[in-house]
């Protein structure tokens, strides 16, 4: 399998990932952003937000190779709304720039940054795979946050304890 087809495998990952990534999203009420269940975790807005925007991520190693820390566009954290919003638009970009990339494209390499500094760089494919895992790391984290809210978890990969069948 060559570089394109295998982001054709990572495109319907990710459709198959957006749904149950949505329905969590759309979940979590404002009053709880602030929430953390340790000292040491993050808060549970940021955590939405990040789950939100990795999809804008994956566009963007692909078509800047670049993500600067500094540099990079921030969503400001408001509402349920406008943060579905945000992860649409960029999932919809992710699904394009996955669609249409090549395999040129494909063996440039990604770099994240932070201030100009390199913090990891890898070759656009390994980083896309990456991403997504990381992607769907940080849902489970954030169905985690719901449960101890007792916020219901919608069916991810079937059943959970807050629905019945599929």
């Amino acid at each position: 399998m060559d570089g394109k087809q295998l982001c054709q495998v990572y495109l319907a990952e990710m459709k198959a990932e957006s749904t149950a990534t949505r329905n969590c999203l759309e979940r979590i009420p404002e009053s709880t952003y602030k929430f953390k269940p340790h000292e040491k975790s993050m808060e549970m807005g940021y955590l939405t937000l990040l789950v939100a925007d990795i999809p804008r991520w994956i566009e963007k190693m692909i078509e800047k190779s670049v993500i600067d820390f500094t540099t990079d566009e921030r969503f400001p954290l408001s509402t349920t709304d406008k943060l579905l919003g945000w992860y649409d638009k960029h999932l919809e970009g992710a699904y394009n720039a996955l669609a249409n990339i090549t395999d040129e494209s494909l063996n440039k390499q990604f770099e994240l940054k932070n201030g100009g500094q390199l913090l990891w760089a890898s070759p656009k494919l390994e980083a896309i795979e990456n991403t997504i895992n990381h992607w769907i790391h940080h849902r489970g984290q954030l169905t985690v946050y719901m449960r101890m809210n007792d916020i219901a978890v919608p069916s991810i990969y079937g059943p959970s304890g807050d629905t019945k069948g599929f």
